[in-house]
């Protein structure tokens, strides 16, 4: 029976309970902070680190595909790691390997050795970070604390989105673009001693690192990975015309297939995936998906914008993110705690899905004339969209599960957060490319060679640029013609990419309705007294 046990649901992830937990919290406050805004410094910074380390546009593209898909490879295996060697050996010294990585990045030049050994070794240190992080919150915490320290490790995705780009020009205008890496050399060591003061001293579990399931991490890890990469290099590479693209794709799915049968026949499965068969469960790990793809309108659509069409640098768009999007979360994210304390977690996903369907929808109302304020309502409301929906989401995924069992959970959970996150990015990458050759398709055909509005346009842009020489005066007025449907074009991309969120949330809010009541645990919320009062008389009228 124990066997079988092991077989469904994996290794015991209940550790002993910290001395100090509040060390324990700022550990998992400070590790998950570092993994995210070091991720996001990268991609946000990636035209400065093209410039420092001299590298092509083709190279910066790996070297960033590097980063995150080492990432994704070793995510889903760390909460695995952290039950079988304890989380001081598995955050206490990558801790300091990361650090002493970070410090040596901006003095290689070598680009071999810059994307094979550094950016890959600091990409998988990095990794470890967030899920470990969280199995600090599952292993060691008393449950009283899991509430603020989950909303902690929930909120920095929001936080690190809105305030990275603010972080990134500070950085490069002030401080010098290596400090891109060498914050970690900082923080990291940091993270490193709260988590040794604040988790206990566990023993190496050798009876688990005997039955170790080491294939089934690395197929899933590695698939995971490949498929990551081909999905961030199909947009520049043109997808099905690559043969690079094609077997990352083929090759990552046919490793994920291999995985999912390995973990049906492997003795003690690492993650054995019927988790997902749960209702509860796997509905919850769809909606923290649909949330990851929905908050691209943040991340990816308001910077984006303003930096295609607005012209922006990152530090000028990130004032207002960092103003209207991560500042409002210090306020709104104690607003969650109280509202989940007393609510049922479902209540408070559909007020954040719908603040964030609320923002996707204003966003179709785009056009090219809006400058950054125009952005403050839609960013205000996906600050509340990020502060009422990924931590009701993790409550509810564990209210339905058996958290003394959360190594598959956690690490399914990982591949959600990471995987969904980066893989959407790809993806809306590619859908704003698609829609903006379709837009200028369909402009184009309504701007003909001859047309009287056409002629007359160009007649007026040639009279303007006839100071400058009048040889060159034509060429620049078609030129400008070319560049305002282009401009017409991108601003239409946009708006079906708000569009495309604004489905999802919506999507995400029928999922939600789909979930039960999770049972009755140390998560669930305690009514509020009249509330307790309305319950009570409404059950004496139907008695």
């Amino acid at each position: 029976m124990a066997e079988n046990d092991d077989r469904n649901s994996g290794p015991v992830s209940r550790g002993d309970v910290a001395r100090y937990p509040v060390f324990a919290v700022v550990a998992v406050l400070l590790g998950a902070f570092l993994a995210n805004f070091d991720s996001r410094l990268t991609s946000v910074g990636l035209p400065d680190l093209r410039g420092a380390f001299s590298l092509t546009f083709d190279e910066g593209a790996w070297l960033s595909t590097a980063a995150i898909g080492s990432q994704i490879f070793i995510a889903p295996a760390v909460a695995w790691l952290a039950t079988a060697f304890g989380l001081r050996r598995v955050l206490g010294i990558p801790s300091l390997v990361y650090a002493v990585v970070s410090l040596t990045i901006p003095f290689v030049h070598d680009y071999t050795t810059l994307i094979v050994v550094l950016s890959i070794a600091h990409g998988m240190l990095l990794g470890t970070f967030v899920p470990a992080t969280l199995m600090i919150i599952l292993r060691n915490l008393p449950i009283r604390w899991w509430l603020p320290a989950i909303a902690m490790y929930s909120i920095r995705v929001g936080f690190a989105l809105d305030s990275s780009s603010s972080l990134v020009g500070f950085y490069v205008e002030h401080l010098g673009w290596q400090w891109l890496y060498w914050q970690g050399v900082v923080v990291a060591p940091l993270m490193g001693l709260m988590v040794y003061l604040g988790t206990p001293n566990e023993p190496v579990n050798r009876d688990l690192l005997h039955h170790a399931d080491w294939g089934g991490m690395l197929l899933l890890g590695a698939g995971l990975a490949m498929v990551y990469a081909g999905l961030d290099q199909g947009n520049r590479l043109d997808w099905l015309s690559s043969g690079t693209v094609m077997a990352l794709l083929i090759g990552g799915g046919l490793l994920i297939i291999a995985f999912m049968i390995n973990e049906t026949v492997a003795r003690r499965p690492w993650a054995h995936f019927n988790v997902l068969f749960s209702r509860n469960i796997g509905l919850s790990l769809i909606v923290i998906l649909l949330y990851t793809l929905t908050s691209l309108s943040n991340s990816s659509l308001v910077p984006n914008f303003l930096g295609t069409i607005g012209a922006l640098r990152p530090e000028q768009s990130g004032v207002l993110l960092f103003t209207y999007g991560a500042l409002p979360m210090f306020v709104l994210v104690p607003i969650s705690i109280v509202l989940l304390r007393h609510l049922d977690p479902r209540i408070v996903v559909v007020l954040g899905f719908s603040a964030f369907a609320a923002a996707n929808l204003w966003g179709t109302q785009l056009s090219h004339v809006w400058a950054r304020e125009d952005f403050v309502g839609i960013v205000l409301l996906t600050s509340v969209g990020q502060a009422f929906t990924l931590l009701p989401i993790i409550i509810m995924a564990l209210s339905n599960s058996d958290p003394s069992r959360a190594t598959a959970f956690a690490a399914y959970i990982q591949i959600m957060r990471l995987g969904g996150a980066e893989i959407g990015i790809a993806l809306m990458g590619t859908w704003l490319r698609v829609r903006e050759q379709i837009h200028s398709n369909y402009l184009g055909q309504h701007v003909q060679s001859g047309d009287v509005d056409v002629v007359n346009l160009l007649k007026r842009l040639a009279g303007e640029f006839s100071g400058h020489g009048i040889g060159t005066a034509a060429g620049r007025a078609i030129g400008t013609l070319a560049a305002l449907v282009q401009r017409e074009a991108n601003t239409l991309a946009y708006i079906d990419g708000f569009w495309l969120c604004f489905w999802i949330a919506i999507l995400a809010l029928f999922v939600v309705a789909l979930i039960t009541r999770a049972p009755q645990g140390p998560l669930s919320p305690v009514p509020l007294g009249f509330v307790k009062d309305v319950l009570r008389r409404l059950g004496a009228a139907a008695s």
